[in-house]
């Protein structure tokens, strides 16, 4: 019987929802096909999510517990993946695509002389590999590509799938991993995290997003506040965050993060085709922007022509009441 293994991505304690979210599509997947669903999770303790693993159809869990992967630096992600793929052999190996995904899939593809299908917005398995869309020309259009081969490596978009939750019982295999850190070739000092309760742009359910239209401090604290409202992340167009109003880690569009939140607030944003790129498979998007002819508004699925300095204020505080009185 074959396998397909999903790589599971942890941080602060937690399984991030985006690898969740293609472990429950790899069920499916492994359930139409008579495959063994495995999950492969690299952690200072990675015993302690097996139990949610479980919960979400892994029958196969594979921990790796090694001190290094507190920095998360790739070299040893790398070795680590490998020593479980050449073990276990799986004939899909998928990943939630992230940035530092696409070195380790690449190392590993390479390593394993096998196609790499990255970034796509949704993938089945066929007898020979696996079939896939990928977003192209800035998401405008699904191209059809594959990966053929006894092993293909595959990276999905955040947001192409729901996490659904099949509890099964799991056989778990701890694999031993020793790692010499001087052979790294690069060391992490440091990490220095965003000031204040920061959620994490690519694992948010809601977004925030501010353009061009919020142009002051006044602006900018209401996208905070509402984004507070919702515990959802702040993001931001190229545009605004080239004045610097904006951090660059809060950037969405082909030149910054992908995101799929259940719900998109685009707040003072055109919509120019490079941020769509990065937005445009959300599930509910809500633009706000006094020009009725933006093109945001060919993608909201609700639309508020006006200025943001006046409609803001008072959605806040009837948001506010509701949360008060819920």
């Amino acid at each position: 019987m074959s396998l397909i293994l999903t790589y599971i991505a942890t941080s602060d304690g937690k399984i991030k929802r985006s690898s969740l979210e293609v472990l429950s599509h790899c069920r499916e997947e492994a359930k139409k096909n008579g495959h063994t669903l495995a999950a492969v999770v690299l952690d200072t303790d990675p015993d302690s999510f097996t139990g949610t693993l479980e919960k979400y159809g892994a029958s196969a869990i594979y921990t790796v517990k090694n001190p290094i992967f507190k920095n998360h630096l790739n070299t040893p992600v790398i070795e680590a993946l490998a020593a479980v793929i050449d073990k276990v052999k799986p004939a899909v190996v998928a990943f939630a695509s992230t940035e530092a995904v696409k070195d380790v899939m690449g190392a590993l593809a390479t390593r394993f002389d096998a196609p790499a299908v990255p970034d796509v917005a949704s993938f089945k398995v066929t007898g020979d590999g696996l079939d896939a869309l990928r977003p192209v020309m800035a998401s405008k259009i699904l191209a059809k590509t594959s990966g053929k081969g006894d092993m293909v490596f595959v990276s999905v978009r955040s947001g192409s799938y729901d996490a659904t939750e099949s509890p099964v019982s799991a056989e778990l295999t701890s694999v031993p991993f020793d790692f010499d850190e001087g052979g790294l070739k690069n060391i992490l000092k440091e990490v220095i995290k965003a000031s204040g309760d920061k959620v994490d742009l690519n694992e948010a359910r809601v977004v925030v997003a501010a353009g061009r239209g919020v142009k002051d401090d006044e602006g900018k604290k209401l996208v905070e506040e509402l984004a507070a409202l919702f515990n959802g992340a702040i993001g931001a167009s190229r545009s605004v965050v080239e004045t610097g109003m904006f951090d660059p880690s809060t950037q969405i569009g082909q030149t910054g993060k992908v995101v799929s939140p259940e719900l998109y607030f685009a707040i003072g944003i055109s919509g120019a085709i490079q941020h769509v790129a990065g937005m445009v498979n959300s599930k509910v998007i809500v633009a706000i922007n006094k020009d009725e002819d933006a093109p945001i508004f060919q993608y909201s699925t609700y639309g508020l022509v006006g200025d943001l300095y006046k409609i803001l204020p008072p959605l806040i505080e009837k948001l506010r009441e509701a949360r008060a009185n819920a």
